[in-house]
């Protein structure tokens, strides 16, 4: 049997005012024997790194001999976002559609970012599955998340293997503010319209390489090789919750400081109005917020970050549908 082969291709994605190449490097290795296609992407928000260290171990740690069909691999989807270390371009370079992961599948005449996911969509539409890694805050429990009802974006999900999966209602099934910030046109759900199984994992950390990150996200990948058939060996059998993901998050009423519950961490059971921790006024010492939980579920975030202002979030329990 021939032996695989990995190329790196630098491709444009668009050009900037003064004319200056705006551009990526897409991966492709094509396994020893045909199979299917795993498009996969990183840092389509900058300042989320960990999915692009992801891709650089992946790299090191696919076997080509063993791989059958092809993977294309994307390790800076967003360059504008990542010198930046952002999580949208500024205003100066798309005032219309400052976030890319609300404009897919893009379009080649539109903003920016549209122009910039239309030829990356391109190196996508012949894909037959699609992983877009991105990493949340600090103080998040790495999970996945898939479009409700798509069965084999959730046998992705599960292939992946992380403890908690997140099921996401869309479209006509989902509520009037996703539909309000956008979501209908993140990665996952334009792909699910053209009928290719997406997930996003959601890795936890921004800013800065976390090791536990990276080994989930590494170990994720080949798992989900392994599922597609496209390198040997079985997905193991996990213990696994399933929950949905929902928009109502618990927020600030009042700015100032905020001390979460010491005994709390992600991944706990809450109960509807138990007690997350308290917002006081940093000045007379006066607690402005006793924050609560807004329905029973697992806890998946509890921000860590003092310092808060009305409407931040404070965290976020998702809703348990399987155990």
């Amino acid at each position: 049997m021939s032996a695989g082969t990995h190329t790196a291709e630098t491709v444009t994605l668009e050009r900037l005012p003064s004319g200056v190449e705006l551009s990526t490097t897409v991966h492709r290795y094509r396994g020893a024997a045909d199979g299917p296609t795993l498009y996969v992407q990183a840092a389509q928000h900058g300042r989320e790194i960990n999915g692009t260290e992801v891709l650089r171990r992946f790299h090191d740690a696919v076997s080509l001999e063993e791989l059958s069909g092809t993977i294309v691999a994307v390790p800076v989807a967003n360059p504008l976002t990542f010198d930046r270390v952002s999580y949208v371009t500024p205003e100066e370079f798309d005032s219309v559609n400052p976030n890319m992961n609300r404009v897919w599948p893009g379009d080649a005449d539109g903003t920016l970012h549209q122009r910039m996911a239309a030829r990356l969509w391109e190196e996508i539409e012949g894909a037959d599955a699609i992983v877009d890694l991105h990493t949340g805050s600090p103080d998040m429990l790495p999970h996945v998340v898939y479009r409700e009802g798509d069965d084999e974006a959730r046998r992705l999900a599960t292939a992946f293997g992380t403890d908690l999966l997140l099921s996401e209602e869309a479209d006509e099934d989902a509520s009037e503010e996703w539909h309000r910030r956008g979501f209908a046109g993140k990665l996952r759900v334009a792909a699910a319209r053209e009928g290719i199984p997406s997930i996003t994992p959601e890795l936890a950390h921004n800013k800065q390489i976390l090791e536990d990150a990276v080994e989930t996200g590494v170990d994720g990948l080949l798992e989900v090789c392994r599922y597609l058939g496209m390198l040997p060996g079985a997905v193991p059998e996990r213990e696994q919750i399933v929950a949905r993901n929902h928009l109502g998050q618990v927020t600030a009423d009042e700015s100032g400081l905020f001390r979460p519950d010491p005994s709390l961490a992600v991944g706990q059971r809450v109960a509807e109005r138990d007690w997350l921790g308290t917002v006081y006024n940093p000045q007379t010492y006066e607690p402005v917020q006793e924050a609560t939980a807004d329905r029973d579920g697992v806890l998946y975030a509890l921000t860590q970050e003092s310092t808060v202002a009305a409407g931040d979030q404070l965290a976020s329990v998702a809703l348990v549908r399987e155990d």
